[in-house]
């Protein structure tokens, strides 16, 4: 029903509201600007024939990328990372190996995004949306950046890229960069989870590129409720990066850092999805069949219904929902490619794609504290104890993008 997108953005913001540090000082310019920015963003990107057509292209480009990945890791790893198979597969899809397949795509994604940081593509992209967050919703100049460039690079290479001011930024503002790092993902998983999701929703990576657009202004909005601006704003403008000297140097920086990043997703994986295990064994030991994730489904149920998801399907939505948030996004993705046929709608598969783009988990969190508390040690202690809070912040902002999504998506 649509009332429910409707319901769920007033309960989303009531509900930052209530946990505000000042609820005297609650935003109402800016959440009306903030509301409004998101429709229109939602409305221009799903209705344009010229966005469509740019989403087309897109998808094109995530093939493209694929088949370029496949060509380095076959070399490499032979039929391991995609080569001719020396051997019959038992079923479509048995041979798929994640480690050598998927995340590697995440190399050649951080090496182009280096590239063209060097080129300046990525910087002009970035000051753009930095501008018309600026003028849009009356943000401070190094947080607008922040902010824009959460939408394309990571939680943690975005604040690099206005190091200079964390140190002075103020609370509202810093309270404002962490829940956009929660709230958004990197352009170099992007395209990873758009790989992931093709099979079943084929034209995603469009989708996720809206997400990604439509929740910095949710971030902001939710951040500025739950932490609202005292001070003076920040100014600020993009630095250039003086420690890459030439684009063979941008593509090795850019390597280094991809692999850095794909030893932390390999990792995390194997430990969140191990404790979670141990923790349903745990579980089943005391009450037979029942599991972590099926008690966040139930818990989280009405969640995902404010989101447009039906009630007989929230459960479902729930429980990817909540494995999401306590493990990550990359594998509630993978758990939504491997439900049965009829679980979920294809309107709130695309529902929950939008719910489930956003890195708010405890591990992400640990890794954005570790980043900027080494960026601002001073602050560090300050950056610590936004940390839950930004947590929370995040998982609303998507919440909110989810639901505007719910409302552009037909029937």
């Amino acid at each position: 029903m649509p009332f429910q997108p409707f319901l769920g953005l007033g309960i989303f913001i009531l509900f930052a509201w209530l946990i505000s540090e000042q609820r005297r000082r609650f935003p109402v310019r800016l959440v009306i600007i903030g509301l409004a920015l998101q429709l229109l963003l939602a409305i221009l990107l799903f209705n344009v024939p010229l966005f469509q057509s740019l989403f087309l292209v897109l998808n094109k480009v995530v093939l493209a990328l694929e088949s370029a990945t496949t060509a380095g890791t076959s070399m490499v790893f032979g039929y391991l990372g995609g080569g001719s198979l020396p051997f019959a597969e038992s079923f479509p899809g048995s041979a798929y190996v994640l480690a050598f397949r998927g995340l590697p795509l995440v190399l050649l994604i951080s090496a182009l995004s280096s590239l063209l940081f060097y080129w300046r593509v990525l910087p002009r992209i970035v000051q753009g949306c930095s501008w018309l967050l600026q003028k849009s919703m009356g943000i401070g100049g190094a947080e607008g950046l922040g902010v824009a460039a959460n939408i394309f690079v990571g939680m943690v290479e975005s604040p690099l890229i206005i190091r200079p001011y964390i140190q002075r930024m103020t609370r509202s503002e810093l309270f404002t960069l962490m829940t956009c790092g929660m709230a958004t993902i990197a352009g170099t998983v992007m395209v990873l989870y758009a790989s992931i999701l093709s099979p079943v929703l084929p034209d995603i990576m469009g989708h996720i590129l809206i997400a990604s657009l439509i929740s910095a202004p949710a971030s902001v909005v939710i951040a500025k409720i739950m932490v609202p601006e005292t001070e003076q704003s920040t100014l600020g403008a993009l630095l250039p990066d003086t420690n890459t000297r030439s684009s063979m140097d941008a593509i090795t920086q850019g390597t280094v850092q991809g692999v850095q990043l794909l030893i932390n997703i390999v990792a995390m994986i194997i430990v969140m999805v191990a404790l979670i295990a141990l923790i349903n064994s745990l579980l089943g030991f005391f009450f037979t069949g029942v599991t972590l994730q099926g008690l966040l489904g139930l818990a989280l149920a009405p969640v995902v219904w404010l989101l447009g998801i039906p009630w007989h399907e929230a459960p479902a939505a729930g429980e990817l929902f909540g494995t999401k948030t306590v493990i990550n996004e990359f594998v509630a993705y993978l758990n939504m490619t491997q439900l049965s046929e009829g679980t979920l709608s294809q309107r709130s598969l695309y529902i929950m794609s939008y719910a489930l783009c956003g890195f708010a988990n405890p591990g992400s969190l640990g890794i954005m504290i570790g980043g900027m508390g080494a960026m601002a040690p001073e602050r560090r202690h300050e950056i610590v104890s936004l940390g839950l809070k930004s947590l929370l912040a995040g998982t609303l902002a998507t919440s909110m993008t989810a639901a505007i999504a719910a409302l552009m998506l037909p029937f």
